[in-house]
């Protein structure tokens, strides 16, 4: 990119919102000249085999930069995310264009924005594209065998992460700044812990779902990637048509935290388990108080995957009809998930409502006794693209990636994951997980174990 006179030049690789758009307010550089940035980043990394971006928007990107340089030139107020190149999932609509999802057969381009895409918009928000993902979001493993497989950005040969693969891509790359995902199982903040960045997912009813292609109404959840837990605090206020405001700096000293000893500690690496206690040792130094404990809800979850549970019942629902005109059209892996919708009952999906009401219940419960519980974001490392090569390694391994970020879903949770890899090593995330509603304070504690996780 060419540097515009008199214009300081722009570093994305490290830069957060708050800096970027200070460099905005004190006409450091210009919206025009952060979107060219990402612009030429998606040029330089996107591989036309293995797509971040399945649709790039550089029309209509650059006259909204160009329509915020104006505002700035004028001394028009801007809006909170004025001028921040940003990236969404492909399963959100984006007037005139196709929200395909991840598939290959659907063609229906969408009637208006998404309800979130809309406050984005309001919010100033320079929308970049639509960003790869797996079909209909039904993996965290991030496959797509249509659009390919983004690479990571941080361990090349190993997957980003999914379903969110593109969204966190984008971002590890500088082709975006920040991007919005959705996570059913941890697709917000698998794809982030694997490539070095903060994912939130927060209570589900915080964020309006209108306008996102669904995979499972009692699990989907809509959240961002970003660099810090602030940038994902300054977005997150935006989708939920919030002013955001900066809180005040939490102190650890004396927080109570719950590491459980069962269910999500199985299986763990060893690099992940050195990443994992290494995090606890710096959070128990700056005051933290942190228990070691079973948690009897967490045993009782398998019940509710069953047959694949939720999200097989409720996406078979929303794809039956269309899987007897596709079904030779969809990715194999994914309609197989998708059918087993069809063994589970009426009577069989009421028991999984009420049996969900009890966990959710108990484990609110359980938590409120703490001020988060704290896991690794996923057990292992982002494995190798050769590993994940036959159906049985495929299904064995997407079981154990999705594990333990599935909890705060079945259970009505949020959650953020933070990066705490050292350098060089291979990418991995400490998550904190909060009671249903307890999203502000999930924040305010995650930007203070941020600061505390810094080398």
């Amino acid at each position: 990119m060419k540097q515009q006179s008199g214009l300081a030049p722009v570093d994305l690789s490290e830069a957060t919102l708050a800096s970027l758009l200070d460099g905005i307010h004190q006409n450091k550089w210009h919206a025009s000249q952060l979107l060219e940035a990402c612009l030429d980043n998606i040029d330089r990394y996107d591989d036309p085999a293995n797509q971040v971006y399945t649709a790039r928007f550089d029309r209509t990107a650059r006259a909204e930069a160009a329509a915020i340089d104006a505002l700035q030139k004028g001394r028009v107020p801007l809006g909170e995310l004025a001028g921040l190149p940003m990236a969404l999932k492909v399963l959100f609509d984006v007037a005139g264009e196709v929200t395909h999802s991840g598939s290959r057969w659907w063609k229906q381009p969408a009637q208006r924005d998404a309800l979130i895409v809309s406050r984005l918009r309001r919010a100033g928000a320079v929308i970049t594209g639509h960003t790869n993902m797996t079909e209909f979001a039904y993996s965290g493993l991030g496959l797509n065998p249509y659009y390919g497989t983004p690479a990571n950005p941080l361990a090349p040969g190993r997957i980003s992460g999914g379903s969110s693969s593109g969204a966190a891509s984008a971002v590890a790359h500088g082709m975006a700044v920040a991007a919005i995902g959705s996570d059913t199982g941890g697709s917000v903040r698998i794809p982030a812990a694997f490539c070095g960045l903060v994912g939130f997912k927060p209570s589900q009813q915080r964020i309006p779902r209108e306008g996102s292609f669904p995979l499972s109404d009692s699990l989907d959840s809509i959240g961002p990637i970003a660099r810090s837990v602030e940038c994902c605090a300054r977005i997150d206020a935006v989708l939920a048509g919030h002013r955001w405001q900066p809180g005040a700096p939490v102190d650890l000293r004396g927080r109570r935290f719950v590491v459980p000893t069962n269910y999500m500690m199985g299986g763990v690496s060893p690099g992940v388990a050195e990443a994992f206690s290494r995090s606890l040792r710096a959070l128990r130094d700056c005051g933290a108080y942190i228990v070691e404990a079973p948690a009897p809800v967490l045993d009782a979850l398998p019940e509710l995957l069953e047959g694949g549970g939720f999200t097989a019942a409720e996406s078979y629902h929303i794809h039956r009809k269309w899987l007897q005109q596709h079904g030779d059209e969809y990715d194999p892996r994914v309609r197989t998930r998708m059918e087993r919708g069809a063994g589970i009952s009426a009577a069989d999906y009421l028991e999984l409502l009420r049996l969900r009401a009890e966990r959710k219940k108990q484990a609110d419960e359980w938590l409120a006794s703490y001020d988060g519980l704290l896991a690794p974001t996923v057990p292992v490392e982002p494995p190798l693209l050769t590993e994940l090569e036959s159906d049985e390694d495929y299904a064995r391994l997407n079981l154990l990636i999705l594990r333990n970020p599935t909890v705060a879903n079945l259970l009505d949770l949020c959650a953020i994951t933070l990066p705490n890899h050292r350098p060089g090593d291979l990418p991995s995330g400490l998550m904190l997980v909060g009671r249903n509603g307890s999203d502000g304070s999930v924040l305010g504690i995650a930007q203070a174990m941020e600061k505390a996780l810094q080398p």
